[in-house]
């Protein structure tokens, strides 16, 4: 039967425990979140020994494109036109060589494998398949598939309840579909990221018009306490959970049960500073800061994202706060024109950011836990057009992999002689896709969700990872 609890005034009762008056009708059952009881956290918690013991994945979102022949696939013995500007150098990896303008990402070569042969994109200008490894047109009718970030969730819970399992970083841009953080798809909004770094459908919002707020942006206030006192914020909390309750026994409809959740989640993040905590970067050790660098000034932002180099410091104060996965866009890699300025710009700046956060993970003993991807959702001409820029390219793109307990130090697959298409080892992107739930503990050979008409959907259709990786 359905319970109805309707709490009263605080009193104090001779055993010294803080009680309160209340009526109940009916029984009662508590509730899981996201799937995962506070049983069953500190369950885990003491199987552990510590706090945190999770992996995780960062998923850098390089929007726009990328070039990969001017970043990780050099021609240097290719035509002028299609070489381009760049010289390749050594890397403390004999035999392997990349762009000039990462010199820093040269000497930590021994902890990152490069994949140079990815095919199968979309040719869409957004990060859903960078998110998923899905095209967003798949299984629409169901409200498609849901990214890693959301499978994580509904699959693993959260690690702390005051901390999202699933952040997205990415600030607003004009070009809305490059500051996408990753859709829960058919899991529902339950699942979705939370975004710290403002809301992208206010104009007076887009940093490429105000800049960067940083660590203390829009969103930032959204989860403070405002003229409420905790007591009285958990009085309402109560009683709104008690309503819930009895109105869930009397429908039993998905939205209520996301809405539900959504509060949850809600109330745990105002009534802790845990994450605000992690996302405020004064309270890191200044030094630290200063390796990342800021990525400013931001150059060729235009309608994407900006260099924000911070972002990748704070993804790992999330992950070490209990976050699970955090995705953030980096830069606008769209280069039909001026593609050599823009690379040395926003190369020299990843090269910083994308070097202190593998150092920082490796000294806080983090990195064999922890997945990072640095991609973007397709490549670029090999042919260099007349405004000294590379055009969309879908048919082969590359990518940089660091940690997650992978074999690494190596370079996978290789493109013809122009950089135009796959030769040795294709790899299509859910291979990498089935690599990253690998690492994260989920095999994507056996595990399925059930999407809203209730028939189990796999994962990927490729779902095995990389032996390259993993082997």
């Amino acid at each position: 039967m359905a319970m109805l609890t309707i709490y009263g005034q605080r009193q104090r009762f001779c055993d010294g425990v803080s009680r309160r008056q209340f009526l109940k009708i009916g029984g009662f059952a508590l509730g899981s979140l996201g799937g995962l009881t506070l049983t069953d956290v500190l369950r885990a918690e003491a199987a552990t020994g510590r706090r945190n013991a999770h992996k995780a994945v960062i998923n850098i979102f390089l929007a726009g494109g990328p070039p990969h022949q001017d970043m990780w696939d050099l021609k240097p013995e290719a035509p002028g036109q299609i070489r381009g500007e760049f010289k390749p150098i050594a890397t403390n990896v004999p035999g392997i060589q990349i762009c000039e303008v990462f010199p820093q990402l040269a000497k930590r070569m021994d902890r990152v494998a490069i994949i140079r042969s990815i095919i199968g994109s979309a040719g869409d200008h957004d990060g859903f398949q960078c998110m998923s490894g899905w095209q967003r047109r798949a299984l629409s009718n169901e409200g498609g598939y849901p990214s890693v970030g959301s499978v994580l969730w509904k699959l693993q819970g959260q690690v702390d309840r005051a901390v999202p399992p699933f952040i997205g970083l990415s600030g607003p841009s004009d070009h809305m579909e490059w500051s996408e953080s990753g859709s829960p798809g058919f899991l529902g909004s339950a699942y979705a990221p939370f975004r710290p770094f403002g809301v992208a459908n206010k104009q007076e919002d887009r940093p490429r018009r105000r800049g960067n707020r940083g660590a203390k942006g829009p969103g930032m206030e959204s989860i403070r306490l405002h003229g409420m006192t905790l007591e009285r914020l958990q009085d309402r909390q109560r009683l709104l959970r008690s309503l819930d309750q009895a109105r869930r026994d009397m429908d039993e409809d998905s939205d209520v049960k996301a809405m539900d959740a959504s509060f949850q989640s809600a109330f745990d993040l105002l009534t802790s500073s845990k994450l605000a905590d992690a996302l405020d970067l004064s309270k890191e050790d200044p030094k630290v800061v200063a390796r990342y660098g800021d990525g400013k000034p931001y150059q060729y932002q235009y309608d994407g994202a900006p260099t924000v180099n911070d972002h990748l410091l704070i993804a790992r104060r999330l992950v070490e706060a209990g976050c699970r996965t955090v995705t953030l866009s980096y830069g606008r890699w769209d280069s039909h024109s001026k593609n050599f300025d823009l690379v040395r710009d926003h190369g020299a700046k990843l090269d910083q950011c994308l070097s202190a956060l593998l150092d920082d993970l490796k000294e806080r003993g983090m990195l064999n836990d922890v997945t990072v991807v640095v991609w973007g959702e397709f490549g670029r001409t090999p042919l260099i057009n007349k405004d000294a820029g590379r055009d969309h390219w879908p048919q082969v793109n590359a990518a940089l992999l660091a940690g997650g307990g992978m074999k690494v130090g190596q370079v996978i697959g290789s493109t013809d002689h122009q950089g135009a298409y796959a030769d040795d080892r294709p790899v299509q992107i859910q291979e990498i896709f089935a690599t990253i739930y690998h690492n994260l503990g989920i095999d994507t050979e056996m595990v399925t969700l059930e999407d809203h008409s209730g028939r189990p959907q796999y994962l990927l259709d490729y779902r095995k990872p990389m032996p390259e990786l993993v082997g």
